[in-house]
């Protein structure tokens, strides 16, 4: 009890922090048009992915952590949310790899002829392919494959069997003992649902004694199967992705160094492979926050008479929200007027911070 109620409350810290984090990103990108490029607007949609993490997937994890008594549906609703957001904020982390390999690959600026002959700046390849309508799009159909993907345990493939008939193990052990079935209600959390009982076998039970048949302990992996864990969630709908984007840094620094290092770097390359290294270390921060986690189920697919350990389950949980309050933090820290824009806006609007408002320099920011 003494472990639940630690990582509670330290999972309520990491939220609070998270939330107001990620509020300050949103809340940059607002007030200075000047940071308002595509790669900024998608680590603004990181962000608000990051801000799911913290309003909702962090409430829903201290709920699944207490293992109260929930119908099955609404505990597997609680357990899925958290997938929605990982894998929405895995496809964006691809999205921004292939915007940052776009714009080293393709000019920014191509020369025209005027009438004359005489040379003109023009619009580059890639501010002709990627335009801010096309991002957004790209952006909401991967909303929508994190939706159909974190979503799925709710069309069949979870472990309802199983959920029920540990309710009926509880059920049947309380009676072992010749203890009112009533009583298991002030037992067990939310257990007011089992307040009626209906002997003899009937044709037809009425609802309230369908609701209580899909009673049971509430945890991420009493609804979820191993192979759903593992096999579909981490090596198809994570190891993929990941490979794809280690794929596009490694020929994105290979470009560099084959048509850059030959000659001095231009500042505005120079920025972009500063910003492609920054992505890089954003990268590098999730798989260390999320392939711990993912490990341990693993182990327990592979070796399930295995021992397991709830302060390591717990601590794995843990480091991989802290994913949600690392991305935002690194990207300040590594963007240097990303980073002033939001110690303005923290002076301006957080009363009580106090100082001068401080505005952002340079155009490094832009695409």
């Amino acid at each position: 009890m003494d472990l639940s109620l630690g990582f509670v409350v330290l999972e309520g810290l990491l939220a609070l922090a998270v939330v107001g984090t990620n509020l300050l990103v949103c809340a940059a990108l607002c007030l200075h048009r000047e940071l308002r490029s595509v790669t900024n607007c998608l680590v603004a949609c990181l962000a608000l992915a990051d801000l799911g993490v913290g309003a909702l997937a962090i409430p829903f994890s201290m709920v699944l952590s207490l293992e109260l008594t929930l119908c099955f549906y609404t505990c597997l609703f609680l357990a899925c949310f958290p997938l929605v957001t990982t894998q929405f904020s895995v496809l964006l982390l691809l999205l921004i790899a292939l915007n940052a390999h776009l714009k080293i690959r393709l000019p920014s600026r191509q020369e025209r002829r005027g009438p004359l002959g005489q040379g003109l700046p023009g619009v580059g390849a890639y501010a002709v392919h990627v335009r801010k309508g096309r991002v957004l799009g790209a952006v909401g159909l991967c909303w929508l494959l994190s939706l159909l993907i974190g979503l799925s345990p709710m069309m069949g493939w979870n472990r309802l069997g199983r959920y029920v008939e540990g309710n009926r193990t509880l059920a049947a052990s309380f009676a072992a003992e010749r203890v009112p079935v009533v009583l298991i209600a002030r037992e067990q959390p939310y257990g007011g649902f089992l307040s009626k009982v209906y002997p003899g076998a009937r044709a037809a039970p009425p609802y309230s004694q369908l609701h209580d048949d899909h009673l049971g302990r509430c945890s991420f992996t009493s609804v979820f199967t191993p192979e759903y864990l593992v096999y579909f969630v981490f090596f198809a709908c994570t190891l993929l992705p990941l490979g794809a984007l280690l794929g596009i840094y490694a020929d994105l620094f290979r470009l560099v160094r084959g048509h850059f290092l030959a000659q001095p770097l231009r500042a505005a390359r120079r920025g972009e492979l500063h910003m492609a290294r920054t992505l890089l270390l954003l990268l590098g921060i999730f798989c260390l926050c999320w392939i711990p986690l993912h490990v341990i189920y693993c182990v327990r697919l592979l070796c399930p008479g295995c021992r397991s350990y709830a302060a390591l389950d717990r601590l794995a949980v843990l480091l991989s929200h802290l994913n949600s309050l690392a991305n935002p933090l690194v990207y300040a820290m590594r963007k240097k007027d990303f980073g002033r824009a939001l110690r303005s806006v923290l002076l301006r609007y957080v009363p009580c911070c106090s100082g001068a408002k401080v505005q952002p320099q340079g155009r490094s920011g832009r695409r």
